[in-house]
């Protein structure tokens, strides 16, 4: 996988800023960013809200090519645009591999993808997309259900896929099934890049985990992310934790 890694690093253009005073350059991630290193397999962007974590991988996969609602890369719907700028000023450092599937997604907007493919599919050319996605209108399953028919029948291996807050959707049970989904398509010479604040996915062994704070981007552990050690606190304390925070 190290010869057909996709996507090296990222690279941000900042003789190009406008100002750094300004959205999207003034968040504590893009301030201080040079270049990120990504893993082969799999990379986490984790930190709390604010941060900038989801606005550089929207950057990402506009930069990509992709549409910044979600979505492969031949969705070209919008229902609203919002994003940043960001994209135009990130240089992809590629590797000599080029993907055969690719998709981006978004907990926020997914709806408005489940949307998209209907309408796809109502103008009737070619095969169904959504025979592509198991055969089951998405609108017509569960939030969670959706998700987890996307991770299985959409993404084919061999691919570059950007999950936004992929837990957002999925019980503690499906998350746990949704790493035994990313193994198999990393075993498929498949590339991911995630943003999440769940523990149980950022587990996934033999990946690099980018945790954004106010100082900046950092290199970290599992058990070093913030994300980790209070949900560890928070159980293995139950009773004090909410003692402090309900102060009964």
């Amino acid at each position: 996988m190290l010869n057909s890694q996709f996507l090296r690093s990222i690279q941000l253009k900042r003789t190009e800023i406008p100002s750094f005073k300004q959205y999207p350059f003034h968040l504590p991630s893009v301030k201080t960013l040079d270049e990120l290193f990504l893993h082969p397999k799999v990379t986490f962007l984790v930190g709390e809200n604010g941060m900038g974590k989801s606005t550089l991988l929207e950057a990402i996969a506009v930069a990509l090519g992709f549409n910044p609602e979600g979505g492969s890369l031949n969705f070209n719907f919008s229902t609203y645009d919002s994003h940043s700028p960001l994209g135009e000023y990130l240089k992809l450092i590629r590797g000599a591999e080029k993907p055969k599937d690719g998709f981006f997604l978004r907990a926020e907007s997914f709806y408005n993808v489940a949307s998209s493919i209907e309408e796809m599919d109502r103008e009737g050319f070619g095969r169904k997309v959504i025979d592509s996605f198991g055969g089951v209108s998405l609108h017509e399953q569960s939030h969670g259900e959706a998700f987890f028919a996307t991770f299985t029948h959409r993404f084919r291996g061999n691919g570059i896929y950007i999950l936004d807050e992929p837990e957002a959707a999925l019980s503690p049970l499906r998350q746990m099934s949704m790493l035994t989904r990313i193994h198999d398509l990393v075993q498929e010479d498949s590339q991911f890049i995630i943003a999440t604040h769940s523990p149980i996915i950022m587990a996934y062994p033999d990946a690099k985990i980018f945790e954004f704070t106010e100082a900046g981007v950092i290199e970290s552990k599992l058990e070093n992310t913030n994300h980790y050690q209070i949900m560890k606190q928070f159980f293995d304390d139950k009773n004090r934790m909410l003692h402090h925070l309900l102060d009964c």
